[in-house]
């Protein structure tokens, strides 16, 4: 559930900022076009939201800007200091993750960047069951995250890190659950969402994932 991650997101809270923002050379082509990413993700939610994987709060502040009604949901305690800073009160930012979380109202759209391949193939399915019960109807998942076309591209994205001596990036490709997009189509598809993926850089893409029922 990407609770078995928290000491990184703990340890990596106080530069992640620097990091999105293309300091680390290992991850600049993860976070590249990163603003523009984010406000893609909030251009395309709407109404009341919830965020799963808060982090600094950065996509928080963008869905703020657009006046949406934002609960924010994040595990990592140094991750939502920073947050709730940032956010001066503007949104409600609480302790919880992908799966198990304090909330039970509906809302007309749920979104993440960066963080949805913390959970396992078999989380994801259990999320997005979980949260086609929590949206309204017409309501979507708006998700940015690195996945891949197929598994091939996967395994070439590992052996491409490691030959650009990237083994910081090699290592979490291959610790995390990165998947694919055929992989989460059909995962949509059996919790009666429609799905647009668009790409956004070489790792990450958009998904727009409107609940059809």
């Amino acid at each position: 559930m990407g609770r078995e991650f928290l000491d990184v997101f703990d340890k990596w809270a106080s530069y992640y900022d620097d990091t999105v923002t293309g300091a680390d050379d290992e991850y600049r082509e993860v976070f590249k076009n990163y603003p523009s990413i984010l406000e893609q993700v909030a251009s395309l939610a709407y109404g009341s939201v919830l965020e799963f994987g808060t982090g600094t709060g950065n996509l928080t502040e963008k869905l703020i800007k657009k006046g949406y009604k934002v609960t924010g949901i994040e595990p990592s305690a140094a991750m939502r200091e920073i947050a709730l800073k940032k956010l001066k009160g503007k949104a409600t930012i609480l302790d919880g993750d992908f799966l198990n979380f304090p909330v039970s109202r509906s809302f007309d759209s749920i979104v993440s960047t960066y963080a949805f391949h913390h959970l396992t193939d078999k989380e994801k399915e259990e999320a997005v069951a979980l949260y086609g019960k929590l949206l309204k109807p017409g309501g979507k998942i708006v998700l940015a995250d690195t996945i891949y076309p197929t598994n091939k591209e996967y395994i070439q994205a590992i052996e491409d890190a490691k030959t650009a001596g990237f083994l910081n990036l090699a290592k979490d490709l291959q610790t995390e659950f990165y998947t694919t997009i055929p992989y989460l189509e059909e995962i949509f598809k059996e919790n009666q969402f429609s799905t647009v993926f668009q790409r956004c850089n070489d790792f990450v893409w958009i998904i727009n994932a409107v609940k059809t029922e």
